[in-house]
């Protein structure tokens, strides 16, 4: 992995010798591509899961690029419910079934952190600060996560949340069109950087918007070569580096200023000063947070909207629960702004009596968050449906062996809020599931609800295609987009008029 530690550190990679570097970097790249791995096979006859056959990086690159097809192809290719494949010297296990379900989320031994670090590569790493934690510090960083969710906390945040919405909102035309995976996903960027960052850069767009870019280019910038091959200096590794040395430098400059001035305010960085964190957990928790939450919240929202654009019976539904919100927490004065009434309705009644609402983010989230969970086996060896897994490998579970199952969900495509709960253990996994479940989840809901409540009372709005006419079912999330799920682009659009005048 590259890391960053000042702000010196990719000029000096940059200013290295970079001809020598490519030239043994190329010359290693040709040998592994051409010749593989499959020499470092370890054969435990019928205890280890079948090889997927070739281990060769080509072989395997699609796990990066095409992650939905390439795990339903190992298990069509194997047969089995669990495969396993090289990836360069490592073993990677990939499970599937009610018991790979089972044993994956349950086992202590079976550590989050340790396998996204090394088989995602899409979070911005910064030794000390992003990765390499010592336990302590991500103990705190979550302490602190729990923290910034408390009633009091959460409370706080609901009228900055919408005022943030209508000032969005307020610059789109008053009627229109536009792709909700760019426009509802970076208003839900906003929100997310107004909840879990500080004021000074929530109130700078430009700041915003900047740091969306930088978090784009490390999304973009994540391929075979750089998760594999981290010390290769290939462009999209350069990029990647460069970007995470901006965010960096954005997020610091924000905490050093908060601690220098002494200045109070009411927001997330003020919670992480006043508890005397150190400056890295400080830095290490937006940067880490931001990304992690603007990417499921923001798939999760431009989803959302765009099912209930295409589902006429559950907008309705789910406006009237909304105008009953809104009937039983009146506003003080009539004149108020949609924000401002919603502004009033207390969390509580956001989080207990919001039941349609719950219903279709439940649904949202299970079809249309392409996620594989990622683990490795700290130790010891363990048996996962008579299969050996050693100490030291990865193990992936991809969610659509639960959430795309028509033996649990029938028609499993199909956006139905009105879906019982699954029979089965671990049947849903929409926040994750055993003992690691989504940590910044009551905020999540309640952004969506936010979000979702100004669009469906503010506007009239529906899912169209690229010719502007009404979709007769809505697209289909590219489960092959391990990142955003987005579909392919210019499928689908949300055609608007505002139906308020004053959001």
């Amino acid at each position: 992995m590259y890391t960053v530690g000042l702000q010196s550190a990719a000029d000096a990679f940059l200013l290295s010798s970079l001809q020598v570097q490519v030239f043994l970097a190329l010359c290693i790249l040709f040998v592994l591509l051409v010749f593989g791995l499959d020499s470092n096979k370890v054969d435990n006859g019928s205890q280890s899961p079948v090889f997927l056959p070739g281990s060769h990086l080509l072989a395997i690159a699609p796990f990066f690029q095409k992650r939905f097809e390439f795990l339903n192809d190992g298990f069509r290719k194997t047969g089995q419910a669990l495969f396993q494949f090289n990836m360069l010297r490592d073993t990677v296990i990939v499970v599937s079934g009610e018991a790979g379900r089972k044993a994956f989320f349950t086992n202590r031994a079976f550590d989050l952190t340790e396998g996204f670090k090394v088989l995602s590569g899409a979070i911005p790493v910064v030794k000390g600060v992003t990765s390499d934690l010592q336990t302590r510090r991500v103990a705190l960083i979550h302490k602190r996560l729990s923290a910034s969710q408390r009633q009091e906390h959460l409370a706080q945040r609901i009228k900055p949340i919408l005022d943030d919405c209508r000032r969005l909102m307020e610059a789109w035309e008053p009627t229109g069109t536009f792709d909700p995976f760019e426009n509802i996903y970076e208003l839900l960027f906003q929100t997310t950087v107004r909840s879990l960052a500080s004021e000074d850069i929530a109130n700078d767009a430009a700041l915003v918007r900047r740091l969306k870019h930088l978090y784009d280019i490390l999304d973009n910038g994540t391929t075979p070569a750089t998760v594999l091959l981290p010390w290769l200096p290939a462009p999209s590794m350069l990029k990647k580096l460069w970007a995470t040395k901006e965010i960096y430098g954005i997020v610091s400059r924000a905490v050093d200023n908060r601690v220098q001035s002494g200045e109070h305010r009411n927001d997330t960085l003020q919670m992480l000063v006043d508890a005397k964190d150190e400056r890295l957990v400080m830095i290490g928790f937006i940067m880490g947070l931001l990304v992690a939450g603007a990417r499921a919240t923001g798939t999760a929202a431009s989803w959302l909207i765009t099912f209930l654009g295409n589902n006429a019976e559950w907008k309705v539904k789910a406006t009237q629960e909304v105008d009953r919100l809104l009937a039983i927490y009146p506003p003080q004065n009539k004149t108020m702004s949609l924000s401002e009434q919603l502004s009033a309705i207390p969390l509580e009644a956001w989080e207990a009596e919001t039941s349609i609402l719950d219903a279709v983010i439940h649904e949202t989230l299970r079809i249309a968050q392409p996620h594989t969970a990622m683990r490795r086996n700290l130790g010891p060896d363990t048996f996962i449906d008579s299969k050996l897994v050693p100490s030291g490998a990865y193990i992936v579970y991809p969610f659509s062996d639960v959430h795309l199952n028509p033996d649990i969900y029938p028609d499993p495509w199909k956006f139905d809020p009105s879906r019982g709960e699954a029979k089965v253990p671990f049947g849903y996994l929409g926040w994750g599931g055993g003992k690691t479940v989504c940590l910044g989840q009551r905020l999540a809901r309640l952004e969506l609800k936010l979000v979702t409540s100004m669009m469906l009372l503010g506007f009239r709005y529906s899912t169209v295609g690229v010719n502007g006419d009404l979709l007769d079912s809505p697209p289909r999330p590219n489960w092959n987009d391990a990142l955003l799920c987005r579909p392919e682009k210019g499928s689908c659009f949300l055609h608007y008029e505002k139906f308020t005048p004053t959001l």
